[in-house]
């Protein structure tokens, strides 16, 4: 089931080309008004739940892991069921890229918003002017999990649109990976970035979605991976500069 979190995860094209990107070939029920969310009192993304052959619930699985466990139900209840014919061999999970589980000894940073509606610790001089676009500017001194806006901003109630080019958004986080889900305002329009960490190039530090520069291309409604560390991981600060206009941000995720 997908359930989505931001307006653009309810477009169905949008559904469709991320199922075929991540190689999902069965068929994906869209919970657009969140029944089934509801029905199942769910709050997590991802989350796993494994029912036998008589439609009980037997396992749960909430987050990026539990993939031997949970194969090791999945073939319980085959047996269960009276299937004899499963190949015998585990299937070896390589958890890679945005699947990776976190780095939990080191994740101090939580998910933050980066509309106004749920939004935490902006530290942008004289706040937020909802819904108008004003100039923000970032202040000489981030705390840790503070973030602030610097160039043309229009801030709702879900996201923020750059309105020029050279808006930047600064954080100071602490963990291995940084994702950042954003969008291209106009659809199929491409969006030109650059990710600075401690004012640097990532070099070895870089996402799935930049190189070593810390060059990267928006043009697609997703997550996008900008950093992960390969160590020791500490209080960083984060910058990522849109060199055209009509980005829009929505939230940060940090493993």
């Amino acid at each position: 089931m997908h359930s989505p979190e931001f307006a653009f995860e309810h477009d169905l094209d949008n559904v469709r080309q991320q199922t075929k990107e991540i190689g999902v070939g069965y068929p994906v029920a869209v919970d657009n008004d969140f029944a089934i969310w509801r029905a199942f009192g769910n709050e997590y993304w991802p989350a796993l739940y494994v029912f036998d052959s008589l439609g009980r619930l037997r396992h749960r699985v909430f987050g990026e892991e539990g993939y031997e466990e949970a194969e090791r139900i999945v073939r319980k209840l085959l047996e269960e069921a009276g299937q004899r014919d499963s190949d015998a061999k585990p299937t070896v999970v390589e958890a890679k890229g945005f699947e990776k589980p976190a780095d939990w000894k080191n994740l101090r940073s939580g998910e933050n918003y980066v509309g106004l509606r749920r939004t935490e610790h902006f530290a942008s001089p004289g706040g937020i002017k909802p819904g108008v676009s004003r100039s923000y500017a970032v202040p000489a001194r981030l705390g840790l999990n503070a973030w602030a806006l610097s160039g043309t901003w229009t801030i709702s109630d879900d996201r923020a649109v750059a309105g020029g080019p050279g808006g930047r958004i600064a954080y100071r986080f602490h963990a291995r990976d940084l994702h950042l889900v954003m969008a291209p305002e106009t659809r199929g329009k491409d969006i030109r970035f650059r990710v600075v960490l401690d004012g640097k190039a990532p070099g070895a530090s870089h996402g799935l979605d930049v190189d070593q520069d810390g060059v990267g291309t928006l043009r697609e409604q997703r997550m996008y991976q900008l950093i992960r560390q390969p160590g020791p991981i500490g209080d960083r600060l984060f910058e990522i500069e849109f060199l055209d206009p009509g980005a829009a941000a929505f939230s940060f995720t940090f493993g």
